[in-house]
């Protein structure tokens, strides 16, 4: 027999919330003040691996809070969790700490998106050999560029001088007064570990050209795969796959990148070019609007000294390799 509604108690009757008593969300954050700062030092499918300021290695996931900002080996980041250094174990990072410099490229001269190589370089080295494989001044020209417009140091690294003098690429690259050290066999110069000493140095440079060896012979402890070069082509093997970060004995960092095949420009403000030579922009400031410094009434071309004429020709050929083809430029 049916039961008599006024017999039904609290009990027998299902209440259903509605919506506008759901409980609003906290607009608090929590400050992670436990959070332990450390950097990026390599980048593997969405995990990083942070070394801590203490030395202590760490496996660690983006947080959510941090939303689309990206991370990037060479990064300052606060990291939460376990942070034992266990495979099996893995912390949190919670912020990126601001980049004191972005070193970018883009895939070609007319992709809009930049890809970032690496944060908070110091230096930039342009590794390149003097045969085998040939020089290719194209990737030292943009290179160069794509320091001086994240305002990083660059410095060129000529390999493999004891099998042909680097004599055109002295000539070509010494009125720019970039610093120039020479590797002969495998022993690395005194003057280049001190140039590297306590700073954030990048490496980038074509396959084969020797910049795993270098590597390893700065940081006994790194093992990166060395390759040689294809004799029919002329090119080297990708041997480094990643970038990688590693802390070198006396001080400073080195970070290995893969042999690069391409270096788009597209991101390039020119004005930030010029104005890594105040000699030459010193000039600049006579011409007409618009000026690509590289064309018919360009203030450049009232220099007379000779050996600021040299710079200019340096200067016009970088600007050029913005866009120039990738085969013709690699």
């Amino acid at each position: 027999m049916a039961r008599k509604h006024h017999l039904l108690d609290e009990d027998d009757v299902r209440v259903r919330p509605g919506r506008s008593k759901s409980r609003p969300r906290s607009k608090d954050r929590p400050d992670h003040a436990e959070a332990v700062p450390g950097t990026i030092i390599t980048v593997d499918r969405g995990r990083f691996t942070v070394v801590l300021d203490d030395g202590t290695p760490a496996y660690a996931v983006k947080a959510r809070e941090l939303g689309r900002k990206g991370l990037v080996v060479g990064d300052r980041v606060d990291v939460i969790g376990d942070m034992s250094g266990d495979t099996d174990t893995q912390g949190r990072i919670v912020r990126r700490q601001e980049r004191v410099s972005t070193l970018r490229r883009t895939a070609d001269d007319t992709d809009p998106v930049e890809r970032v190589i690496v944060a908070n370089a110091t230096q930039l080295a342009v590794v390149t050999a003097t045969v085998d494989p040939e020089p290719r001044t194209g990737l030292i020209d943009r290179a160069l560029v794509a320091a001086y417009d994240a305002g990083i140091e660059p410095l060129l690294v000529i390999t493999k001088t004891d099998l042909a003098a680097p004599t055109s690429l002295l000539a070509l690259y010494g009125p720019l007064d970039v610093p120039i050290h020479l590797i002969a066999g495998r022993r690395v110069p005194d003057d280049l570990i001190s140039a590297l000493r306590d700073e954030a140095t990048v490496l980038v440079g074509h396959s084969g050209v020797g910049k795993s060896t270098l590597v390893n012979n700065l940081v006994p402890s790194a093992d990166r795969s060395t390759g040689h070069v294809n004799a029919t082509t002329g090119k080297g093997r990708h041997t480094s796959t990643s970038v990688m970060a590693l802390p070198m004995p006396d001080g400073g960092w080195i970070i290995d990148t893969p042999g690069i095949r391409s270096f788009g420009l597209a991101h390039v403000d020119l004005d930030r070019v010029i104005a890594a030579f105040p000699d030459l922009a010193e000039l600049t400031a006579e011409c007409p609007r618009g000026c690509s410094h590289d064309e018919p009434e360009c203030a450049l071309d009232t220099a007379t000294d000779a050996g600021m004429q040299a710079r200019i020709e340096s200067l016009r050929r970088m600007i050029r390799s913005r866009t120039v083809d990738d085969e013709q430029a690699f």
